[in-house]
C-alpha cells in the first residue's frame, strides 16, 4: 500500500545527516535582474531590459546565452515570469533551474524544449541529488506559453520540492528516507537558452531551422523568498522547521485542492515519467516511485 506523504516523518538520524548549517538570512525579493544576476555567458546576447524589470536570452547559430543568480540560497521558493520563443522553435531549449557546483551537484530543473511550428513545447522537469538524476517528468501545457508571459515556481524545503506552473503544482518530489535528496548544498538560479537539437526536439529529429534565427526568451518579475548561503543573521541552513520563521514555503505542502489539480496535472497533461518506464529499470523502479506522488 502506498504511504501517504504526510504520514512520513524524518528520523532524527535523518535530520541530523542534514545538518551542514549555513549561516543564511531569508530575504524576500522582488528581483532586479541588475542588482540580482550575472550575464555570465553568450558574449552580449543576453541582455537587461526595461531599467531591470526584465532580460532576454538570445540563441544564434553560433552561441547561446545564459545568466546566473549572484546569491547561493540554500533552501527558498523562486518565481519567474518567461514567455518562451514563438513559432518554429524546435531544438532549442529555454531553462530555469537551480544547481550547486561540482561532480556531485545538485539541480532542480525546469527545461522548455521547442517544438515545430503548430506543436507544443514540452516542459522537462528533473531532480538531481549528489550528481546523480535520472528523475524526469515530462508535460504540455494547457495554454501556448510563447503568447504571454506565465509564471513558474520552484518551492524547495528540506521535506520537499514543488514545481508549479501559475501557481498549480506539476510535480512534488518528497524526502523520502533513503532516496537522494538536495538538502546541504547552496544552489545558484541559473538561466539559459541554448541548441540542443541532437535530443530536445522528438528525439532529436527535428534540427533547429537556423532560417528562423535569432531565437528570443523573455524573463522577467523574478522574485526570491530564500535563504542566503553565506550570510550572517539566521540559522536558514538548518533543516529543523523549528528554526525558520513563518514563511510559508518552509513547509509548504499540498492541500486538498492542489492534491487534486496535481492529478488533474498528472492525467490530463503529464507525457513522461520515469516511474512508470519499466524498461528502463530492468532491477526494478526507483523506491521513491513506490510512494504516494501526492
Amino acid at each position: 500500500m502506498a504511504l501517504s506523504s504526510d504520514s512520513i516523518s524524518l528520523p532524527k538520524y535523518m535530520i541530523l545527516s542534514l545538518s551542514m548549517i549555513i549561516a543564511c538570512f531569508i530575504t524576500p525579493s522582488a528581483g532586479n535582474f541588475y542588482k540580482d544576476v550575472n550575464v555570465n555567458w553568450g558574449d552580449g546576447r543576453g541582455k537587461i531590459v526595461e531599467g531591470g524589470r526584465g532580460l532576454t536570452l538570445l540563441l544564434d547559430q553560433y552561441s547561446g546565452s545564459g545568466f546566473q543568480s549572484k546569491n547561493e540560497y540554500l533552501f527558498g521558493r523562486f518565481d519567474m515570469q518567461l514567455r518562451l520563443i514563438p513559432g518554429n522553435s524546435a531544438g532549442t531549449v529555454t531553462t530555469f533551474f537551480l544547481a550547486s557546483q561540482g561532480s556531485a551537484h545538485d539541480e532542480i530543473d525546469f527545461e522548455f524544449l521547442g517544438n515545430s511550428s503548430g506543436e507544443p513545447y514540452t516542459v522537462h522537469t528533473n531532480v538531481y541529488a549528489q550528481g546523480k538524476g535520472d528523475k524526469e517528468q515530462q508535460f504540455r501545457l494547457w495554454f501556448d506559453p510563447s503568447a504571454a508571459f506565465h509564471t513558474y515556481s520552484i518551492v524547495w524545503n528540506p521535506r520537499r520540492i514543488i514545481f508549479l506552473v501559475d501557481n498549480i503544482p506539476i510535480r512534488v518530489f518528497h524526502n523520502h528516507g533513503g532516496v537522494p535528496f538536495p538538502t546541504s548544498q547552496p544552489m545558484r538560479v541559473h538561466c539559459s537558452l541554448w541548441n540542443a537539437d541532437d535530443w530536445a526536439t522528438q528525439g532529436g529529429r527535428v534540427k533547429t531551422d537556423w532560417t528562423k534565427a535569432p531565437f528570443v526568451a523573455y524573463y522577467r518579475n523574478f522574485k526570491i523568498n530564500a535563504c542566503v548561503s553565506g550570510s550572517i543573521g539566521g540559522s536558514c541552513g538548518s533543516t529543523s522547521a523549528d528554526s525558520f520563521g513563518d514563511e510559508e514555503w518552509q513547509t509548504q505542502e499540498l492541500d486538498s485542492k492542489g492534491r487534486n489539480r496535481l492529478r488533474w496535472v498528472h492525467q490530463k497533461h503529464m507525457i513522461y515519467n520515469y516511474c512508470g518506464d519499466m524498461p528502463r529499470f530492468p532491477q526494478g523502479i526507483p523506491p521513491e516511485c513506490k510512494r504516494s506522488r501526492f
